[in-house]
């Protein structure tokens, strides 16, 4: 699976090995569906804290619209987490609806 990484923030840029391996290992079994992902960490508010660590995963998937996600938190680790979690969630949701709509087209056809 091809992982791209984006930050400005000098932090964040410390966190790239880590955020590579961790959206590469959660997403070893769905890499079928999401050939490739984006994942880019920003800080809000800059140094003054707070939650305002942001990431942004975006699934490139085959033959369908891209998962885009975006998640908030106070550290760097949180914020990916929270994102990688939802994102993936909603990768097998769209794939599940697709699935349903092909077999009820298929139902229409043998029915006719």
């Amino acid at each position: 699976m091809q992982v791209i990484f984006k930050s400005r923030d000098a932090d964040a840029e410390q966190f790239r090995t880590t955020a590579i391996r961790r959206v590469r290992f959660a997403m070893r079994r769905l890499s079928w569906l999401a050939p490739s992902a984006s994942v880019q960490l920003s800080d809000v508010n800059g140094p003054r804290g707070g939650v305002d660590k942001r990431c942004q995963i975006e699934l490139a998937t085959k033959g369908g619209p891209p998962v885009i996600v975006t998640s908030m938190a106070r550290d760097w680790l949180s914020a990916l987490q929270s994102a990688l979690t939802r994102a993936i969630r909603s990768l097998i949701h769209n794939y599940k609806r697709g699935q349903q709509q092909r077999s009820a087209n298929l139902k229409l056809v043998v029915r006719s």
